[in-house]
């Protein structure tokens, strides 16, 4: 007899929207509570290494997410003045039958994943979170806050990085700044541009692009933090157009779009890593709710749905729900996560404070080695 019955998830993003696909399709009755009026996402792009695109085909969601994104094979690296110094074979770590990398647009990907959820049957419950938890040992009472109440199998914080489901369960770890910010920019793709290209120098740490689309894609400038509080709408078009200014080649009709405060995003990199295990009791955290690192490896996402994945397969084969899965959860996720987060970090801090001998292609290397491997 199947040991989960009912399971609550709290947060639709990309790890909750997958985790309650598979579990929905295994017969599980699941309800997705999303504080969110619907499920997208905001931002400008998002960058899909293939292990990322692995979950998302065996998601049965493939066809779709390759029709609307970008796919590629290779990393370009250029100088500030815009000219080819370098392409990199980009490592296919989904497996060779899908490409290395795809970028697509967020909000696509969000409404590909919201579909997917209500074709599998779960319940989507919007505007809505969790005011309180209960472990009662055989479940969770979860007091919602629209006033209702229900008792639920498993309860699973996929509320992202600021999780109130981690706050509940009073697990202290909280995100910390990584001393980086970043500037986005969701734009026209200019002819010839047909992969991710990077800039290691000029005003900016990195400077990069990836192409999301027939003719779109995300442009981005990642320098020191400033004060959040000086970034504003109004001004956004203005500060990055002057880092803009320091690079060339695609970045000439790049930045002459820069004009649209509505589709210039600013945030900081931030880093998370929860010390495992990742439960109490019934109530399990995954995704950014337990990790979260710097873009610097483009491995958010793919962790996450990797969350989703590994733990979708040990509840729908277990016969009890008890520590014993839970370890095995963290058994398989906990190192992996643990030296992505760190990984991503370091290769922050060595645009930070540069040292002369630091092997990035290794720590990129040992890390595209380790996701080629199913977790």
């Amino acid at each position: 007899m199947a040991a989960l019955g009912n399971v609550l998830i709290v947060g639709g993003g990309t790890a909750g929207s997958a985790l309650a696909i598979l579990l929905a399709r295994g017969g599980v009755a699941v309800d997705v509570a999303e504080i969110k009026p619907d499920l997208t996402a905001l931002g400008s792009g998002i960058t899909l290494q293939g292990n990322a695109l692995r979950v998302l085909h065996d998601l049965g969601v493939w066809d779709r997410v390759a029709a609307a994104g970008f796919a590629f094979d290779s990393l370009g690296l250029r100088t500030p003045g815009g000219d080819l110094v370098a392409e990199i074979p980009d490592a296919h770590t989904g497996g060779p039958g899908l490409p290395a990398t795809l970028g697509m647009n967020r909000p696509e990907l969000a409404a590909i994943l919201a579909d997917a959820v209500r074709d599998a049957g779960a319940r989507i419950r919007l505007g809505l979170t969790v005011d309180a938890l209960a472990d009662t040992g055989d479940g969770v009472r979860a007091e919602l806050s629209d006033g209702t109440a229900a008792d639920y199998d498993l309860v699973v914080g996929a509320d992202g990085i600021r999780s109130r489901v981690r706050g509940l369960l009073g697990v202290g770890a909280a995100p910390r700044p990584a001393g980086m910010g970043i500037w986005r920019i969701h734009t026209r793709r200019p002819k010839g541009v047909e992969r991710t290209d990077l800039v290691y120098g000029g005003p900016c740490f990195i400077a990069g692009y990836c192409p999301t689309g027939e003719d779109t894609m995300y442009a981005y400038l990642v320098e020191k933090a400033r004060p959040r509080e000086s970034v504003t709408d109004a001004g956004k078009p203005a500060l990055m157009r002057a880092l803009a200014e320091g690079y060339g080649g695609a970045w000439d009709e790049i930045r002459a779009d820069i004009t649209d405060p509505e589709r210039i995003n600013y945030t900081w990199f931030e880093s998370l890593l929860v010390d495992r295990p990742w439960n109490r009791g019934r109530t399990v955290l995954i995704g950014d709710a337990a990790h979260a690192c710097p873009p610097t490896l483009a491995q958010g996402a793919a962790q996450c749905l990797e969350d989703a994945a590994v733990l979708a397969e040990l509840l729908l084969a277990a016969d009890r729900l008890d520590q014993p899965l839970f370890d095995a959860f963290m058994d398989r996720r906990y190192g992996r996560v643990k030296a992505v987060v760190e990984a991503s970090l370091q290769l922050a801090d060595w645009q930070l404070n540069p040292v002369p001998d630091a092997d990035v292609p290794g720590l990129m290397g040992r890390i595209s080695a380790m996701v080629t491997q199913r977790p």
